[in-house]
């Protein structure tokens, strides 16, 4: 039965879709769905929330005879972080020859273009706290002496229960 593992229990849908796209993108960019989802991991937080791989260029061959050539790693990125991206090519290139376990990419070309925003749906707000829910809270933290922290605690249950249905 398609999309249950050999014990019975359900494949997770990020492993079936792994199966389907990365062939299509060895196919098509010439990258892996493992390399795009380490991408983090790879470039570091700072660097792959505004850049992305694109794809990997493989050098043609014109025989089988042909020396084993590096490929050159595309990678797309917004504004200032193609600076930061430059600065810190050569250490990017040693950590995706790691993570594929060969020295595949030699180079890397830089592509300024606005990447899609991970602007998602707003958090939701939480609801006014009804006063039975606020004299509950009040008395749950009245008994620690710094006021600072009281006040915290405070704001954190009042989040904690209006965010509650």
């Amino acid at each position: 039965m398609a999309g249950k593992r050999p014990n019975g229990y359900p494949v997770p849908v990020s492993d079936l879709a792994s199966e389907i796209l990365d062939p299509v993108l060895r196919k098509r960019a010439g990258i892996s769905v493992g390399l795009v989802q380490s991408w983090e991991e790879i470039a570091g937080p700072r660097l792959a929330q505004n850049t992305r791989p694109e794809k990997i260029q493989w050098p043609r061959r014109m025989h089988e005879d042909d020396p084993f050539e590096p490929a050159v790693l595309v990678i797309a990125c917004e504004g200032a972080a193609a600076l930061h991206l430059q600065h810190e090519t050569g250490e990017i290139i040693s950590r995706v020859n790691a993570f594929l376990g060969f020295n595949a990419i030699g180079r890397i070309r830089i592509m300024q273009k606005p990447l899609s925003s991970k602007t998602g749906a707003p958090k939701p707000r939480p609801r006014p706290l009804t006063a039975s829910e606020k004299a509950k809270l009040s008395g749950t933290v009245e008994k620690i002496e710094d006021v600072g922290l009281r006040a915290s605690l405070e704001r954190l249950g009042a989040t904690i229960v209006g965010t509650k249905k």
